[in-house]
């Protein structure tokens, strides 16, 4: 295995508890997103922490009544075909594939140090079915319930770095089962204007086998079982048009382990449809079994077209770690800041993350730099098709005024 499909691959499109692409209900609206983010430490040898992928979604697809969403990484690909109003009115049906390379990696992080010696390569396929239900039609706030079964393989081997007598876990089949009820959601975008959530959630985890790996020290679960709820709430304010997001997201689990725990770490709003970010860490740095994350985000506009904006963010999380990774103390914080740009169909941010207990070789704190980047194909394919004024000057003249002229 080579490094350089490693940088290329999302890591993140099936971390935490589920994919990008798993959402809670059948996405309604037409989407073409490319998605790009990426955080570097300044500190340490650190595990690549970004994500690059295409996110289409297509609410009517060949009929009607079905919906395809696709999200497309350069090594690995998710999708799912809805189908509306399958069971009842207000029950839908979702049919979804996903696989490729490099999609169950593992990285050890230790007391804020990454062990390449006890990371490995993971790769893995997957077939789902889901049923999603509407609980108020026409309702302002849609209240949707989620049961979802998963059939997934794994297949792992070493890394180039991975120490001679550390042994890799066997493949492994595993069924997993998740539950759950969304008052509200987000977009699958950067920085959205608009957004609130109430949910709950669960999954249990049960694998084919049950093994000890490693030195002799670990062992994979033969069922691990997860609960999580999360609160999010976005807003612009209409006067100062400052805008804010707020969330608070809490998990516990039962028989969990490096494959199944919650992982804190990074600034990445995109790596997951429940991302655990903390600015300044490496990703996924913690491994806890429990823990309660408070994030805040505030956005100032620096100009009148509201093109350039500063943006602060905050978060902090109390944890119970995995057994075998522990730190001292159970909190950690981290703190950011950086520029925003936004088009019509751009969104570029960088900016500076301060991780606050990040263990380093120097003592806690953690500095790192990240770079967010999202593209509305959609957005710029109608600027550069259907100008305003005819001719194609007049449409790449639209196009080029989207990058902020």
């Amino acid at each position: 295995m080579t490094s350089f499909w490693r940088l290329l691959f999302l890591p993140g499109l099936v971390s935490f508890v589920g994919p990008l692409t798993g959402l809670g209900q059948i996405d309604p609206v037409k989407r073409e997103l490319a998605q790009v983010g990426y955080n570097a430490a300044f500190q340490g040898h650190s595990p690549f922490s970004g994500y690059a992928f295409f996110y289409w979604n297509q609410p009517a697809f060949l009929n009607t009544n079905l919906a395809l969403r696709l999200a497309i990484a350069p090594t690995y690909v998710d999708s799912e075909l809805g189908i509306r109003g399958v069971i009842t009115p207000h029950t839908d049906v979702g049919i979804g594939v996903a696989g490729g390379g490099y999609a169950d990696n593992y990285v050890e992080v230790r007391r804020g140090t990454f062990l390449p010696s006890e990371s490995f390569t993971g790769y893995g396929g997957e077939a789902a079915l889901s049923i999603y239900h509407l609980f108020n039609p026409g309702a302002q706030i849609p209240l949707n319930g989620v049961v979802r079964g998963i059939g997934r393989f794994s297949t792992y081997e070493r890394d180039e770095s991975t120490a001679p007598t550390f042994q890799v876990p066997a493949d492994r089949n595993t069924v997993s089962v998740r539950t759950g009820l969304r008052w509200g959601g987000r977009e699958p975008t950067l920085f959205p204007s608009l957004a609130m959530e109430l949910s709950i959630w669960y999954e249990g985890q049960f694998r084919s086998r049950t093994d000890t790996y490693g030195f002799g020290d670990r062992k994979v679960e033969s069922q691990s079982h997860l609960f999580w709820a999360q609160a999010l709430l976005a807003y612009q304010l209409p006067e100062l048009k400052h805008s804010f997001y707020l969330s608070l997201t809490a998990g516990t689990s039962i028989d969990a382990d490096r494959f199944s725990a919650y992982r804190l770490g990074a600034l990445l709003p995109l790596v997951s449809e429940f991302p655990l970010s903390l600015p300044g860490y490496y990703y996924q740095e913690i491994s806890a079994k429990e823990f309660v994350l408070l994030g805040a985000n505030y956005m100032v506009p620096l100009d009148r077209k509201q093109r350039w904006n500063f943006n602060v963010t905050g978060t902090t999380a109390a944890v119970d770690y995995l057994d075998g990774l522990e730190q001292p103390g159970n909190w950690h914080s981290g703190v950011g800041a950086g520029i925003l740009f936004k088009s019509p169909s751009w969104k570029v941010m960088v900016g500076y993350a301060y991780g606050v207990d990040a263990l380093r070789s120097r003592g806690p704190g953690a500095h790192s730099i990240g770079v967010l980047v999202q593209l509305d194909w959609e957005q710029a394919k109608e600027a550069l098709l259907n100008p305003q004024s005819p001719g194609l000057l007049r449409g790449l003249q639209q196009f080029i005024g989207l990058f902020g002229t």
